[in-house]
């Protein structure tokens, strides 16, 4: 195991995010780039790792460096939204914490953003900066409101519809935990203090530091949600251990909140429980030469954990009790 300041989390994660994830045939997007006059004159391309939904190209030009976000599954089951993507992007990048963004060319999906020079992070690098992540995250959620809103309570059962009435496949014992999930639900509700403007799928490669500030990228997912789902999910997709959330969350904070705390560890844990369902469309439509499956249940597996641990019902009591 790699040890990391605030503790452990699993090495194997890496492999989970791959380099560069490459769709199933070899594409030309000469035609595509050249209706964005900025890249007309482009010097050189080449790809960047990209994410499981779209491909993402450096493009060198005599007037400087972009990156051009391409769509590769416009499919509604994933819950995304390329024109609110569009106009999130440029609020995020209004607000100082996102890429400058230049063009987009609704219905191609095609998004035109500045590219942003410093180190892509990877778990280790989360699990030694959550200060510093926390300080980029009040940034990003102190923007003006998104046009979009995220509910991973909403999106789960699209997704779950969308799994059963195509058939795709379920993870056995799957639905046995939806009413823990309505326990959840219940809890939440109790202390909400409403939404703010979030990226909702921060993996470790969606942090750019340049050495003075970390940048927030990737606005696929993006939506006004709670907070402490993005501080949870944070820590759920670098695999960290508890003691990282609870770093993580004070940091946010200020000071130890144990009720936010829990609010992060349960919308963490319903970002697991998510995402499974995402990873199951996944694996029956995406053209993506990636192992959607292996992915999808290494989430359901945690959450499955989650679900039944002692933890779950400590957390009941602690997510409704405000500490002031």
């Amino acid at each position: 195991m790699i040890l990391a300041r605030c503790g452990k989390f699993d090495d194997d994660i890496e492999e989970m995010y791959p380099v560069a994830v490459v769709a199933g045939v070899n594409e030309n997007f000469d035609e595509l780039l050249d209706q964005v006059p900025l890249l007309r004159g482009r010097t050189a391309v080449h790809e960047l790792s990209g994410g499981l939904t779209n491909r993402n190209l450096a493009i060198d030009t005599p007037s400087g460096k972009y990156v051009a976000r391409v769509s590769s599954n416009t499919s509604s089951m994933l819950a995304t939204d390329r024109d609110s993507e569009y106009e999130n992007s440029k609020i995020a990048a209004e607000a100082g914490i996102g890429a400058p963004v230049y063009d987009y060319i609704p219905g191609k999906g095609l998004l035109v953003i500045g590219y942003l020079e410093g180190h892509t992070y990877n778990p280790t690098d989360v699990a030694n900066n959550l200060d510093r992540i926390a300080q980029s995250c009040r940034t990003l959620h102190n923007a003006k409101p998104f046009v979009s809103n995220f509910n991973m309570f909403d999106i789960q059962q699209g997704y779950l519809r969308s799994v059963q009435e195509n058939g795709f496949r379920l993870p056995d014992n799957y639905l046995n935990y939806l009413p823990k999930v309505e326990l959840m639900k219940t809890a939440l509700k109790v202390l909400d203090e409403g939404t703010v403007p979030c990226n909702n799928d921060l993996l470790p490669a969606n942090f750019i530091d340049d050495g003075q500030k970390i940048w927030i990228i990737d606005y696929e997912y993006s939506g006004n949600n709670d907070a402490c789902f993005e501080l949870g999910n944070i820590w759920s997709e670098a695999t960290l251990d508890y003691d990282c959330l609870s770093e993580l969350v004070d940091a946010y904070y200020g000071r130890h909140r144990p009720e936010k705390l829990a609010r992060a560890w349960f919308l963490a844990l319903m970002s697991k429980y998510g995402w499974t369902l995402w990873a199951s469309i996944q694996c029956s439509i995406s053209t993506f030469d990636f192992d959607f499956w292996t992915w999808g249940m290494e989430k359901f597996d945690r959450a499955r954990s989650d679900f039944e641990s002692k933890r779950f019902n400590e957390m009941l009591e602690l997510v409704t009790q405000r500490t002031g």
